[in-house]
């Protein structure tokens, strides 16, 4: 079960979270890479996602088929491992926190969050917190992956190695920093209201059975209710992830130009107001649609392929 059970009848140890947490990453990541590069290209482009003169992409099924005619279809894995290693990273960090987090919680915190029936709360918390400090580790890795991805021919950046010296010489190392404050600000309650969810969709779940919250969820229990989670929480804090992936392109506009025009922004609330002026409000969703595809496909196969892991060093303890 994701998060401190007080009935476990095996507790594993933070090293073992952690390598489930990596694993879980690295398995999503290899899945779900396809959608985040649509979702990025996108939140990138100005212009109307729809058919029309000046628009280059107007829609999943016509971006997918865009990118490999001109790009082949690797390019549907760009910056894939930089995105690997942020993934790896990301969840090694975020389930191994948030493992510590729901434990000190439960052991010394208020009386109110050790009840079951305030576990969707407490892990709305600890989500929050534990995401927010994965997102610190890993924000670097993050701007190196948004501009592999948002690159196209001829490329600025030949390998990783090429990008780190190219942002640090005309950026400065702030570069690899830009759009952290729009992560910090999506990422706490994005993640805190996913592990929320989760926890409260499968709580319902085992609700329905008699068993609330003392049961260990079966692998279609976690990737169900793990993709409603993932959905949820997305829909949510969507404009703030379009808005980060605006920042994090900033200096970046000569690998910008042939998908069409680009923009300056300075800042999150600034940002916010400049696309809601120029874009309309509905500029703040777009890649809405592969966004929430990506969003529920990631934490139903995350979250299910955690809870899996963890189940097998359980196992594997226990023998």
């Amino acid at each position: 079960m994701v998060g401190y059970t007080p009935h476990e009848s095996v507790r594993l140890s933070d090293v073992e979270y952690a390598a489930a947490g990596a694993i879980s990453g690295s398995v999503t990541r290899c899945i779900c890479q396809p959608l985040d590069v649509l979702k990025i290209r996108f939140q990138l482009q100005v212009e109307p996602i729809a058919k029309a003169a000046n628009s280059k992409y107007s829609g999943v099924i016509q971006a997918a088929g865009t990118i490999i005619k001109e790009e082949g279809w690797r390019a549907l894995w760009k910056g894939h491992v930089p995105a690997q290693v942020l993934s790896v990273v990301y969840g090694m960090v975020q389930y191994s926190s948030f493992e510590i987090l729901t434990d000190v919680v439960w052991r010394l915190g208020p009386v109110e969050l050790t009840t079951t029936e305030w576990r969707p709360v407490t892990h709305t918390l600890c989500g929050g917190v534990s995401g927010s400090v994965a997102t610190c580790f890993i924000h670097p890795i993050d701007v190196l992956r948004t501009r592999f991805v948002a690159q196209g021919e001829p490329k600025i950046y030949t390998s990783l190695t090429d990008a780190c010296r190219k942002i640090a010489t005309q950026e400065g190392y702030s570069g690899f920093y830009k759009g952290l404050s729009a992560s910090i600000v999506q990422i706490a309650p994005q993640m805190g209201m996913q592990f929320g969810f989760y926890s409260l969709f499968t709580g319902l779940w085992n609700e329905s059975r008699g068993t609330w919250f003392d049961s260990v969820p079966g692998n279609l229990e976690s990737l169900v209710c793990g993709t409603a989670a993932g959905v949820a929480s997305k829909t949510v804090i969507y404009p703030l992830d379009m808005i980060k992936k605006r920042l994090q392109v900033q200096g970046f506009e000569s690998a910008r130009r042939k998908f069409g025009a680009v923009k300056h922004y300075s800042g999150l609330v600034s940002s916010l107001a400049k696309v809601a002026r120029e874009e309309g409000v509905r500029g703040l969703y777009k890649g809405l649609t592969p966004g929430l595809l990506k969003a529920g496909a990631v934490a139903g196969l995350n979250f299910s392929v955690y809870e899996h892991v963890c189940h097998v060093f359980s196992a594997l303890r226990e023998s």
